[in-house]
């Protein structure tokens, strides 16, 4: 089985406009030339790709499948065609990277803007994900560089603190538990509660602890899309939340909220900045990492980004 880009585009825009006439015209070639590509491709399978009608073709079962993956691999080509654009307009380097909620949101943009203006030529795509798909993606190779809690299942990888990571539960400031200092989160965890989305790597954190020690999830009234509308929310009354400790030392004043220290493992964090073990950073990887690790100001910390 061997199908080339213009057999997964061609079947693409086949199935795209539900006609083997149109897709070959779509795909640029003609319509001879299209439907014996797709009879050397049902031959090579030994199985039909798509249901011919007299309004069309509609893709079988494994024609589904290929479609899907055809997909996948166009995109893939369209970001790879954009990206070495980029290095023909004077790009010098990409660095991919992943990071759990905390850090992207409270420790990185700082940090990353002031690395792209000092190094003009690089790139950085970066992912939030949670902790356990960063270091996930690092094994597999889909990142150079992460920033993961220390919860997770860190083998196989190399890595250095990067921030001592507390959460921390807010209230309204006439909340009940407003004047407490400390709480254990099965007291609240009945209560009505602010969250980020379900696809936030720190609401996964949380609902994976709550699902774990207390058999359930919270219940949220509302979800936000950032911390800073977390907090404000919570400051007008809507309900409680937890969020990292620096999000509500930053929001205090704007939003009136108060902060109780939660007295559970779970969350106090140190956030690690990883890599693959026994394997050197590319050298724009390795100026990031030290860029992000030279705020600790140790010999050791630079010399991490650099050797395998």
């Amino acid at each position: 089985m061997r199908f080339d880009l213009t057999d997964l585009r061609l079947f693409q825009c086949i199935c795209d406009s539900g006609t083997i006439t149109a897709g070959a015209a779509q795909a640029h070639l003609t319509l001879a030339s299209a439907s014996e590509r797709v009879r050397g491709m049902e031959a090579s399978l030994g199985v039909a790709l798509l249901r011919r009608g007299r309004r069309g073709v509609t893709p079988t079962p494994a024609g589904q499948t290929l479609l899907h993956h055809a997909r996948a691999v166009t995109q893939q080509m369209t970001l790879m065609q954009g990206e070495m654009r980029q290095y023909g307009q004077g790009l010098k380097g990409l660095v991919r990277m992943s990071s759990n909620g905390a850090a992207f949101s409270e420790y990185l943009p700082s940090l990353l803007g002031s690395f792209l203006h000092q190094y003009p030529g690089v790139s950085i795509d970066i992912e939030e994900r949670a902790s356990h798909e960063v270091v996930d993606g690092l094994r597999r190779g889909a990142c150079e560089l992460g920033i993961a809690s220390d919860t997770a299942d860190l083998s196989g990888l190399r890595h250095i603190g990067f921030r001592h990571d507390t959460l921390v539960l807010i209230v309204p400031p006439d909340h009940a538990l407003a004047s407490q200092r400390q709480i254990g989160f099965d007291a609240v965890a009945g209560a009505d509660f602010v969250g980020l989305d379900n696809d936030s790597a720190l609401q996964q954190h949380i609902a994976h602890h709550a699902r774990r020690q207390h058999g359930g999830l919270p219940a949220y009234r509302i979800r936000a899309r950032s911390f800073e509308a977390v907090c404000r929310m919570v400051g007008c009354g809507a309900g409680i939340a937890v969020v990292p400790r620096v999000t509500a030392l930053r929001c205090a004043r704007s939003s009136g909220i108060r902060h109780i220290r939660l007295r559970d493992p779970w969350a106090e964090r140190t956030l690690v900045l990883c890599a693959r073990a026994g394997e050197p950073l590319s050298r724009h990887a390795s100026q990031l990492a030290a860029h992000l690790l030279g705020t600790q100001g140790t010999e050791a910390a630079l010399a991490w980004s650099s050797t395998a």
